[in-house]
């Protein structure tokens, strides 16, 4: 892995979202969904205006349902269904090999559960030279000592641990970026304290 990855660096044009399993079949179950499904929204626009790669998977959408509404994910590069738990099925990678013209090198990723679809992905991911950032405030599961152990395990295997706000300001990197007065409206009105990584 590069020295720049190594400090978290998102190069441009070598980046794609991978938004995993946020399906409307697991909003009553999940801890504070709502909020992840909020800042997930807020991402998943921000990097649209960006033109950042967007891959999505839905986890047996014969019983789990689709994506939730909330979001839209007609920009993705593929919408995957799987019953692996990791997104690294086998379409994904097909999908990889042409997005970011086949050099892909980071990945941000979110979705439920962190502590098996999530963690299992970033794992694939890591193992196949790929640097992977957790956005934190949109990455849930049923319980919250679920969620945060997972943080921890993610962190031992080299993963680095964000939020929204920080991917998509890491992503702009410039005051004078020429899509930023586009995106900074979906910061500034969504933007609001969760406590979703107040105790990490």
């Amino acid at each position: 892995m590069g020295k720049t990855l190594k400090f978290g660096k998102m190069p441009e044009g070598k980046t794609a979202l991978f938004m995993c399993d946020l399906q409307e079949k697991f909003r009553p179950a999940m801890f504070h969904f709502t909020d992840v499904v909020s800042n997930a929204k807020k991402l998943v626009e921000s990097t649209k205006i960006l033109e950042i790669p967007l891959v999505v998977t839905e986890q047996y959408p014969q019983g789990l349902g689709s994506t939730v509404n909330e979001i839209n994910i007609q920009h993705a590069v593929g919408t995957i269904a799987k019953t692996k738990f990791s997104m690294f099925v086998p379409e994904v990678e097909n999908i990889l090999k042409t997005t970011c013209n086949g050099q892909l090198k980071c990945a941000i990723l979110f979705g439920v559960e962190a502590h098996v679809c999530v963690e299992q992905t970033a794992i694939d991911l890591i193992s196949n030279g790929i640097s992977v950032h957790i956005v934190a405030d949109a990455t849930t599961s049923r319980t919250q000592e679920d969620r945060l152990l997972a943080f921890e395990r993610l962190k031992q295997i080299g993963c680095f641990i964000a939020t929204s706000e920080n991917v998509i300001y890491k992503l702009i990197g410039d005051k004078n970026h020429p899509k930023f007065n586009e995106i900074r409206p979906l910061i500034k009105d969504t933007t609001v304290e969760t406590g979703l990584v107040s105790k990490m």
